[in-house]
């Protein structure tokens, strides 16, 4: 009897070791189907992101692989993997495949793979301003990526999502190819739904965004945080757009703590937006950390601190469209602070250029490509030391290099047109104002005459050069 009892209760057992060895033995495996040995382009504490294509050849598409970190589904890539599957916009990274290896336990994401990031975009430009030359990020480009940006936002949010870590390395920007030139938000291990949660949000995991990036109500504690944290995180990422330099940059690397408050980047936020009044943020006293500010911090050591002026020194004006959207993005209050929708219906956005699909408009893209890590190299994106003395890394030697060839490239265009511009002057005073507007910053007819080149276009040098000076 005892050996029937036994039979009986371990056969369904070995019926499920068997279906278990069979489904790992039909499931894919990520290293038959992709070729992307020694081509690794990031690293974090996520894991590693790889460049890889198919082996069999049926498309010649560059794919993104993110391996995550550590063994079996942790909660963050559980949450990434979730909202992925169900969130379909052309502005948010799309997830593509999911990967389960049972002889590891590895975790593997496909995506779309994305050539360039804003961290790296950003980085290329201040680089040319460390070195005496004035390379910002064109206007229409700025434009073009804060309006996808945004756009991304307003889809997350309209479907109760926060992703609570946007950052320039988590704004990805799509090479040559079909979708050249838009933006991907991407690593949503820390998007959150926020519809009705049955506990504050806080009490999960208080400690969330970037420092540079983290709006004033998490660092006082707020515990009943909302969308509105996404705005001002891209409210600093337009600021940092428009003068290459990111606003709330504070040298005290990122900790892992549970305490939201941290005086350091709120001392860095007051020396740009100045102390908050009362008035200005009603409920500021409603803060878990109010009692710590007061203690800690002195009106009167801000009093001559303002947006305008920070912003005026880097000729961004007070009066522009520019500054009045960013003024409403990084308003104290959160309760305050525009809404996605609203700042994409901002009148900065009715002016030429106006924004177009591809963020660089069918010029030539002068960013480089992403370059190979070694298993000793540092992933150049932390918020580390490394990251704040980046001018020292030899990344940033090579893109110094391509700076220069930028700006020589542009004294050439100059230099050759140098000779044709009284002419065209001339040409223009005998033609009206509507004929051969190719000044700079030439206004509607030249932004629409960018708008309609499309990548594959056939030109010649000349017209490339001419296009690039217009851009930078």
């Amino acid at each position: 009897m005892g050996d029937n009892f036994q039979n009986k209760t371990m056969a369904p057992v070995m019926m499920d070791y068997e279906f278990k060895i069979k489904t790992q033995n039909e499931r894919s495996k990520v290293e038959d189907l992709f070729d992307f040995e020694g081509c690794k382009v990031g690293r974090g504490t996520y894991g590693h992101v790889y460049k890889g294509r198919r082996k069999d050849g049926s498309d010649t598409k560059d794919y993104a692989l993110k391996q995550i970190e550590g063994t079996g589904l942790s909660m963050s890539a559980c949450r990434e993997i979730a909202l992925l599957r169900e969130l379909k916009h052309p502005n948010v990274i799309n997830l593509i495949r999911v990967f389960l290896s049972h002889t590891d336990r590895k975790v593997w994401l496909l995506f779309d793979y994305a050539e360039h990031d804003l961290w790296h975009i950003i980085k290329f430009h201040r680089a040319a301003k460390a070195n005496k030359k004035s390379v910002m990020v064109p206007k229409g480009m700025v434009k073009s990526l804060l309006y996808q940006i945004l756009d991304g936002i307003h889809y997350l949010h309209s479907n109760w999502v926060l992703h609570r870590d946007l950052k320039p390395a988590n704004i990805l920007v799509m090479g040559e190819g079909p979708e050249r030139g838009r933006v991907k938000i991407a690593d949503m291990g820390f998007a959150r739904l926020f519809n009705a949660p049955l506990k504050p949000l806080a009490d999960l995991d208080p400690v969330v965004v970037t420092f540079w990036y983290r709006a004033p109500e998490l660092l006082l504690g707020a515990r009943h945080y909302t969308k509105a944290i996404d705005i001002w995180a891209i409210g600093c990422i337009f600021a940092e757009l428009l003068t290459s330099e990111p606003i709330f940059h504070c040298r005290q690397e990122d900790i892992k703590t549970s305490n939201p408050y941290h005086h350091d980047q709120l001392d860095r936020i007051f020396n740009v937006m100045g102390f908050p009044l009362e008035k200005d943020w009603e409920d500021i006293r409603k803060m878990p950390e109010h009692a710590t500010l007061v203690k800690d911090f002195k009106r009167s050591n801000y009093q001559n601190c303002s947006l305008s002026k920070y912003m005026d020194r880097h000729k961004i004006k007070p009066d522009s469209k520019a500054f009045s959207l960013l003024q409403r993005l990084l308003l104290m209050d959160p309760n305050r602070r525009i809404t996605s929708e609203q700042a994409m219906q901002d009148p900065y956005f009715s002016e030429d250029p106006l924004p177009t699909q591809d963020v660089f408009a069918g010029c030539p893209i002068p960013y480089p490509k992403r370059e190979f890590l070694t298993d000793d190299d540092q992933d150049d994106k932390s918020d580390s030391k490394a990251r704040q003395n980046q001018q020292q890394q030899p990344n940033d030697r090579r893109q110094n290099e391509q700076t220069m060839r930028l700006m020589t490239q542009q004294n050439q265009v100059q230099a050759n047109s140098h000779d044709h511009a009284a002419n065209n002057a001339k040409r223009m005073r005998m033609s009206g104002p509507n004929q051969g507007n190719n000044n700079q910053g030439g206004g509607q007819q030249e932004f629409h005459q960018q708008q309609q080149m499309m990548y594959g276009q056939q030109q010649s040098a000349n017209q490339q050069q001419q296009n690039f000076q217009q851009r930078f």
